[in-house]
């Protein structure tokens, strides 16, 4: 099967028309990737951002414990930061009040390990 080449003013348009047809996708990318960034940045100013401090008692080690809930309290959606100290048995928790409340933050700690190893209970101001 042979191919033909188009020649003349039809070449021209069927070139023109490819031309136009890739710019426009390409400018539409484009400013699909510029919407998403100003939704990202109306997205990040409604966070509210809160600490809650929470002493955790059941703890028995560093790593086996105190690392673990650090972790999983990474993964919570909500969890903007997360620093557990073993030999305090404090967990400092910065989080994104509009996703996860501190009742939510307590229960999830205290149902790690299936609810049998750690109780989590919010510290009073006056006591860190």
């Amino acid at each position: 099967m042979k191919y033909h080449k188009l020649k003349g003013p039809v070449s021209k348009i069927k070139t023109w028309f490819i031309y136009s047809a890739f710019l426009f996708v390409v400018l539409n990318l484009i400013n699909c990737k510029s919407e998403n960034k100003s939704n990202s940045k109306t997205a990040e100013l409604a966070v509210n951002r809160q600490t809650i401090m929470l002493h955790v008692s059941g703890m028995t080690c560093e790593i086996g414990c105190a690392k673990t809930i650090q972790s999983k309290l990474y993964k919570k959606e909500g969890v903007l930061a997360a620093k557990v100290i073993f030999v305090d048995s404090i967990a400092k928790i910065e989080f994104n009040a509009n996703k996860v409340s501190k009742k939510d933050l307590v229960a999830f700690i205290n149902g790690i390990a299936g609810g049998k190893l750690y109780n989590a209970s919010e510290m009073l101001k006056y006591d860190y």
